[in-house]
């Protein structure tokens, strides 16, 4: 009697073990899509960026219209006059280099996409969901407020980065800052710290949008730029505007 009692008891301890810890799992991949959503993983949606790049010792701003479908992008200056017109086009993963006076896109590499506005365009569409697989998680804070901490890895070895650690506010599921590794793991390229003051009405209500990101140059320590968001607008946005054969149309 005792042994079966015994038993009964441990029967109880693994089921209520079993069942606490099911309750407590935690959907990471839903949480990384969730903070995608806040940079513009949306089924249409379009916002205004002001750029300011301090590089080398220099100022330069930009004024872009961004207009996204899920992390297909494109990006027009509007600001400078002498840059207007000037596209960054990322579509599945691929980013091209269109203005006025070329005959048809110029695609940018993966080398290129680590300096100037290509970089930052890269970091700042960054899908976190979909290209990066989740090695670890940990638990912390930054800024005060508790965080979930990822390491994740590149899913295929033609992404920019292949390692990142990201740092997600735990009760708003918005990432706060990203570190930005090479493929070792090993030595930190950039960096990004983000904020959500912006706001818009998604399909499951008003969420939180992103609405400054600045990006470190972690190797060129004076090289840094401030990407502030504003005037986000959930609409539909028309295929075409995607077809490389139609930007000069």
């Amino acid at each position: 009697m005792r042994i079966l009692t015994g038993l009964c008891l441990l029967l109880s301890v693994v089921l209520f073990t079993s069942t606490f810890s099911m309750a407590a799992t935690v959907d990471y991949y839903a949480i990384l899509e969730k903070c995608d959503q806040a940079r513009g993983n949306l089924a249409g949606v379009t916002w205004t960026v002001s750029v300011l790049a301090k590089e080398r010792g220099e100022t330069n701003n930009r004024s872009i219209l961004v207009r996204s479908r899920g992390f297909d992008v494109v990006a027009e200056t509007l600001k400078p006059a002498q840059r207007k017109g000037h596209k960054l086009i990322l579509v599945t993963g691929n980013m091209w280099f269109y203005k006025p006076d070329l005959s048809k896109p110029v695609p940018v590499s993966k080398r290129q996409k680590l300096l100037g506005l290509a970089a930052n365009g890269d970091i700042a569409s960054t899908n976190y969901a979909k290209d990066y697989n989740v090695l670890s998680t940990e638990e912390g804070t930054l800024q005060g407020r508790p965080c979930y901490i990822f390491d994740l890895e590149a899913k295929t070895r033609h992404a920019t980065y292949q390692r990142i650690k990201y740092w997600v506010d735990v009760s708003r599921s918005v990432g706060l800052r990203a570190e930005f590794y090479s493929s070792s793991g090993e030595k930190l390229l950039k960096s990004a710290e983000m904020e959500y003051l912006n706001e818009i009405n998604a399909a499951d209500g008003v969420s939180p949008f992103i609405s400054r990101m600045v990006i470190k140059d972690e190797l060129m320590s004076d090289n840094m730029t401030t990407l502030t968001f504003s005037d986000p607008v959930v609409e539909d946005i028309p295929s075409h505007i995607f077809n490389l054969n139609l930007l000069r149309k």
